[in-house]
């Protein structure tokens, strides 16, 4: 897969998950997608989400994990990719540690 053919399809990937999630996630927590990160020459991609609050990631992850197949579905109903990925799903410890580096400086 050429660099920029990835780089689009990741992007793509990680609209389609925000759009996917904003729909099926409860609103009593906040899931954001972070990035999407690609591995097994793009037969795999990774969505990296962070949660709001914080005591609601376990359960979020557990969710996000059980509607994998949904969203595979998904992505191939709303794209145009010639092959379907296999998604996963997992926290995002860089953005949490990026935004304790933050409140610590802003602290």
């Amino acid at each position: 897969m050429a660099a920029h053919s990835a780089d689009r399809i990741i992007g793509m990937v990680q609209e389609m998950a925000s759009t996917f999630l904003s729909r099926e996630v409860n609103r009593t927590s906040l899931v954001t997608v972070t990035r999407v990160v690609s591995s097994d020459r793009g037969h795999k991609l990774t969505v990296f989400i962070s949660v709001l609050p914080e005591k609601a990631e376990k359960a979020a992850l557990d969710f996000c994990k059980r509607k994998r197949t949904e969203f595979r579905e998904y992505v191939k109903k709303n794209s145009r990719f010639r092959m379907i990925p296999t998604f996963d799903f997992e926290i995002d410890n860089g953005e949490k540690n990026r935004q304790k580096v933050d409140a610590g400086l802003l602290a």
